[in-house]
């Protein structure tokens, strides 16, 4: 028998207010998450992606006009919780986000940064520093405790930002684009040890990209995004076996997986619908 879902999304509608009216951004989504599972969101720019990882951590812009639909992580509605309430029993206990601005704090160390949602839990000082050391060691980053921002490379920084939502101790980790500023050879790098970071912790991941190598590198399941106003074209499982390496990115199965989400994003390119605003 198949176990309650960790995140189970069902008819999810977002529209953003413009000056021309209204602009649906999402209309009707609908999935779940096994605890434990990684999941890939992917579509070309402007077709939601981001709009969805935020409203599942209610962090939605101010221009969203209208959002809709059911948000149960647990079996608990978050679509239906205030935001008081939603910060207080969801969201500082059950998800943190890592964005692609890494948003850390220059003139905090590297411990620092990654002390600081425990701060604001209101985690007391020596169980705060016992946890922020336990996971800049997890992350490859042992040594580098009092070196700051500036001092660190742009994969050092992203494992950083990994950290300090890691120190939370969430139940889902996600993860909007959180490669998409380091290069192709640094963007490999991370996903190798994203996937060691996910084979210690087992953490339930959402992750946000719009690198089809990337989602099929990460992912148990890629969830195909349609252009705007988005839907989910198809739901394509990666059953490349665990632990991966890069050469699982060159085997057949992840070939054929790579052909068919091309094949759904040129149906979008000669509609004439991907937006890339």
């Amino acid at each position: 028998m198949t176990s309650s879902p960790m995140l189970r999304v069902e008819d999810l509608r977002l529209s953003y207010s413009t000056a021309r009216g209204d602009l649906p951004a999402v209309d009707g989504v609908s999935f779940s998450i096994q605890a434990g599972e990684a999941l890939g969101l992917v579509g070309e720019s402007g077709a939601g992606k981001s709009s969805l990882a935020l409203a599942l951590m209610r962090v939605l812009p101010r221009n969203v006009a209208q959002h809709s639909g059911i948000v149960e992580l647990e079996g608990a509605d978050c679509a239906g919780m205030d935001d008081e309430t939603f910060r207080k029993q969801i969201r500082w206990s059950k998800m943190a986000m890592v964005f692609q601005p890494m948003s850390l704090f220059p003139w905090r160390t590297a411990l620092n940064n990654v002390e600081f949602g425990l701060e604001l839990r209101g985690t007391d000082a020596e169980l705060r520093r016992k946890t922020a050391l336990a996971m800049i060691e997890l992350v490859g980053l042992k040594g580098f405790e009092r070196k700051y921002p500036s001092q660190l490379s742009g994969g050092m920084k992203q494992r950083l930002a990994i950290a300090r939502a890691l120190a939370l101790d969430p139940d889902i980790l996600l993860m909007d684009e959180p490669f998409g500023s380091l290069d192709e050879q640094s963007r490999r790098l991370m996903g190798l040890e994203l996937l060691r970071i996910w084979d210690r912790t087992r953490k339930t991941i959402v992750f946000v990209t719009h690198s089809i190598e990337e989602a099929i590198q990460l992912s148990d399941r890629i969830l195909l995004m349609s252009a705007r106003p988005s839907v989910i074209r198809e739901e394509i499982s990666v059953p490349l076996p665990r632990p991966r390496s890069m050469e699982s990115l060159t085997s057949d199965v992840a070939k054929d997986i790579e052909r068919r989400i091309w094949a759904a994003l040129m149906q979008d390119v000669s509609a004439g619908g991907i937006d890339a605003a």
